[in-house]
């Protein structure tokens, strides 16, 4: 894969505009002219091959692959000046600040101007400590003590005094920052073999990675430690799938913060995933109004904050936004939203494929089975590599609706050929029986009978199949996705539309699950 290529696709119209013009800018107008023909031929629909891009830069009789390459370093050190650039402009948060100032000290050190250092230091100190910044404020001081032998430095001693009452929390930011990666790399592995991993086993590592790191109480303090610290909680939830235990902690904490700190600019970042976590749980209840509720919290911080909280959590609120409306009989709004969202946002490869299977199940909702199958068609990516992206939930959600549709749209042999290839790959993935996907083999044995014979669910015996499909959870509390393909068949055994049926299931309210142990 040509990296980048991929790193120029993700740029919008505006920014394809001005970098346009910052190369005009950065060199000399030949070079420059080249430059932007090489950008130009990578944003092509088209993924030329090499020799096809030597052909379109350099005359047919001189194909010169030395200067390409040469053009192709050039071209990727611009295109890595204009997004630090455009980030530095974009970041307005503290931490962004801090690090500005500190580049700024350092210069005017070097330069031999250290009256002007020690001013822009102190002020670095004043807002990285105003906002929490402990580790930048660690950063702070020690380049403070590098050069405090200077005139215009402040006494060694009070430097080195705050340095030691700063450093404990900058050492448990630290620390919170190793358990997080260890964290989200033991449950990324757990979401690739899917239910199979086992929730008790990653239960009991979060528990011995907090107790290793002495974390346990250390989110009771601090915005920034407590959105890591439920974040954690969060991963461990989706394994197990116990929202609802999950959705009070995390309100009861968020709430707790908001009542006795509050959340400071600063901490924006931390109260928006915060605030989505919230109703991201809420949905999975299926408290539908109280996490539409919850998103409109979140987008009035989105709106008031800065670009770049606006990039990262715009997506996964319309994403939200639009699985709640589904659930509200407004499905229609949903795939306005979506439709909004891939036209008019640039979204990375995740945040497009998450559109788009969203935006098929909702096509699918309204009986528009072209739609869907388009849609699908459009994510133009392997099963291979979508599972391992997305993990392999996400792989067997987005082919069992790949089945359906075609099963739908009268295609009966490409219905049977998806139907196979889900089977081989749930044997393939948990053994022959399926393991904790055996249900998925029993859903498939009733489609296939579908497939054989339309009118087999008004047969009798085919209700009582269906009642006896194992299944991860009861029917109360079984997932929105699950639920949405069980509801398939229960609409095609009344006879009902498959929107009506999916809804009334959904309002269903799940059953309370056991408490979490403390």
């Amino acid at each position: 894969m040509d990296d980048l290529r991929t790193t120029l696709a993700t740029f919008s119209p505006d920014d394809r505009k001005e970098f346009l013009r910052f190369l005009q800018r950065q060199r000399r107008k030949e070079k420059g002219r080249k430059d932007a023909q090489l950008c130009e031929l990578l944003w092509h629909k088209r993924d030329y091959s090499t020799a096809e891009l030597l052909a379109q830069l350099y005359p047919p009789d001189d194909p010169n692959a030395v200067a390409y390459y040469a053009l192709r370093k050039r071209l990727l050190r611009q295109v890595t000046d204009f997004l630090l650039l455009k980030q530095r402009d974009q970041d307005l948060t503290a931490a962004s600040t801090v690090r500005g100032q500190l580049s700024l000290a350092q210069y005017l050190f070097d330069a031999d101007i250290p009256r002007l250092a020690w001013a822009t230091l102190r002020k670095a100190e004043k807002l990285a400590s105003q906002n929490e910044q402990y580790e930048l404020l660690n950063t702070v001081y020690n380049l403070q003590i590098e050069h405090a032998h200077g005139e215009h430095a402040e006494p060694l001693d009070d430097i080195i005094r705050r340095r030691n009452r700063n450093k404990p929390a900058a050492d448990e930011e630290e620390r919170a920052a190793i358990a997080y990666s260890l964290m989200r790399a033991r449950l990324r592995q757990a979401r690739t073999q899917g239910r199979s991993g086992g929730p008790v086993a990653f239960d009991q590592i979060m528990q011995d990675i907090l107790r290793e790191y002495d974390l346990q109480e250390a989110f009771a303090r601090r915005p920034s430690l407590l959105y890591r610290l439920l974040s954690i909680a969060r991963s461990a939830m989706l394994v197990r799938r116990d929202f609802a235990s999950f959705e009070p902690f995390v309100r009861r904490c968020y709430h707790l913060m908001e009542k006795r700190h509050g959340f400071q600019a600063a901490h924006r970042e931390y109260q928006l995933g915060l605030l989505y976590m919230i109703a991201h749980a809420l949905y999975r209840n299926r408290r539908f109004d109280e996490s539409v509720q919850y998103l409109e919290q979140l987008h009035q911080l989105i709106r008031t904050g800065p670009r770049s909280h606006h990039n990262e959590f715009y997506p996964r609120y319309i994403f939200l936004l639009a699985a709640n409306l589904a659930f509200q009989r407004r499905n229609a709004e949903s795939i306005r939203l979506l439709e909004e969202l891939l036209r008019t946002h640039p979204l990375n490869p995740r945040d497009q494929m998450t559109a788009r299977l969203g935006l098929g199940f909702h096509y699918f909702a309204e009986g528009q089975f072209q739609r869907t199958s388009h849609t699908l068609m459009a994510i133009g990516r392997s099963d291979h590599w979508c599972e391992e992206k997305m993990g392999v939930e996400w792989l067997l959600n987005k082919n069992l609706g790949e089945l359906l549709t075609q099963l739908e749209m009268g295609n009966s042999d490409v219905a049977t050929h998806r139907l196979r290839a889900v089977e081989r790959l749930v044997r393939d993935r948990f053994g022959a029986d399926g393991g904790s996907y055996r249900y998925i083999l029993s859903y498939l044995s009733l489609v296939r009978d579908i497939l054989d014979d339309p009118s087999a669910p008004s047969q009798p015996g085919f209700a009582a199949r269906v009642a006896e499909m194992p299944r991860f959870l009861p029917l109360e509390r079984e997932d929105l996705q699950a639920l949405s393909f069980y509801a398939w068949l229960r609409a095609r055994m009344d006879g009902r539309p498959y929107y009506d049926v999916l809804v009334e299931l959904a309002a269903a309210q799940p059953q309370a699950a056991a408490p979490i142990p403390a």
